[in-house]
């Protein structure tokens, strides 16, 4: 079905119904960018991926120097960089943005046809590789283990695709459990038939390694609730913009992407805060979670350029409006240590 209405729709609705407390003066809007960055997409050869990177590199300095949270926080990207294009002077690269406080580096993975030993193993593998190499991701706090967000390629968590396409494998929720996943920023899919039925949600699931699509439901994250199950998710917002529409009368699809065919605009802001995902009990604190394919070259202006400098500045400066939102940019990683503080009970801001 178009756009994967049969899996979303419904929720969709049922969310839509549902009563929340509107937006008001003085919330926190946390946002994160996870940027599915992919210098060597669609062929590229070297010289085609510098260009991509010098891109990046010079765009996110830029940034930095003229939009800044309440803070004083500069809007970084996360960059989930793909295991399968592992270049060491790339991620030599990042590891330097990342140094400047203009990026931290996740791990991406496109992949199909691997048992699951041999899915444990690289991500293993790549996961201390970064680490010892590049001086790349963090330990938890609590274990000391190494710990990496997650987004999977194609969308297709779990062997959530029809047939095992760019998965295949059942237990991969247990395997990213297993290999220090602190989070999946996956979703939302639309109009993939990767998605699922939760949405618009902080989640946390438990594996059936016997079974595909195991995040199809699970626990919301909830003040005074400790961490569950294996895997915890953070969605971005997936709704129906009748604001911004097709032909003049289907709605668009908001499905929370950044580029050039999904632009920065004031008309998505509304949806964001409507359906932005909150910890349970902490409704006063929301968490967008934006994802773009970054490394593209025609995406660079909608994501880099002085259209998104001045809508994230203006947003910043005006809050959106009388509500005088506090805007906090935040890494994936920042984001989700801000939804465990919440879950204990602590204030943010």
């Amino acid at each position: 079905m178009t756009h994967a209405l049969d899996k979303w729709l419904l929720p969709y609705l049922a969310q839509s119904l549902r009563p929340r407390p509107r937006p008001r003066e003085g919330m926190v809007l946390c946002v994160a960018i996870a940027n599915h960055f992919e210098p060597f997409a669609g062929g590229a050869d070297q010289e085609l991926a510098e260009l991509r990177l010098n891109a990046w590199e010079e765009g996110l300095a830029r940034l930095a120097e003229e939009v800044a949270d309440h803070r004083g926080q500069p809007l970084v990207h996360t960059l989930f960089y793909p295991l399968e294009d592992y270049r060491p002077w790339v991620l030599d690269r990042l590891a330097r943005l990342q140094e400047r406080g203009l990026a931290e580096v996740e791990v991406h993975l496109h992949h199909q046809g691997e048992s699951s030993a041999e899915l444990e193993d690289r991500l293993t593998s790549y996961v201390e590789t970064l680490h010892r190499r590049h001086g790349l991701l963090r330990r938890d706090p609590a274990t000391g283990r190494l710990a990496y967000g997650f987004v999977h390629g194609n969308w297709a968590l779990d062997n959530a695709l029809p047939d095992g396409r760019w998965c295949g494998v059942n237990d991969e929720i247990s395997i990213l459990a297993r290999t220090g996943c602190y989070a999946d920023f996956t979703y939302p899919a639309a109009p993939s038939p990767a998605q699922v039925r939760t949405i618009n949600a902080i989640y946390y699931v438990k594996d059936d390694p016997a079974r595909p699509r195991s995040h199809e439901f699970g626990r919301p994250a909830r003040v005074g609730s400790p961490p569950w199950g294996d895997l915890l998710l953070v969605q971005g917002v997936l709704a129906l913009n009748w604001r911004w529409r097709k032909w003049g009368l289907l709605p668009r699809l908001e499905d929370s992407d950044l580029g050039a065919h999904r632009p920065l605009r004031e008309d998505r802001l509304p949806l964001w805060l409507r359906y932005a995902p909150a910890v349970e009990g902490a409704e006063g604190v929301r968490f967008l979670k934006l994802h773009c394919h970054g490394a593209l070259r025609r995406h660079h202006p909608a994501l880099l350029g002085e259209t998104a400098r001045r809508f994230w500045h203006r947003l910043v400066e005006g809050g959106l409006g009388a509500m005088r939102l506090r805007i906090y940019f935040m890494s994936c990683w920042e984001m989700v240590h801000t939804i465990h503080a919440l879950e204990r009970g602590e204030e943010i801001g």
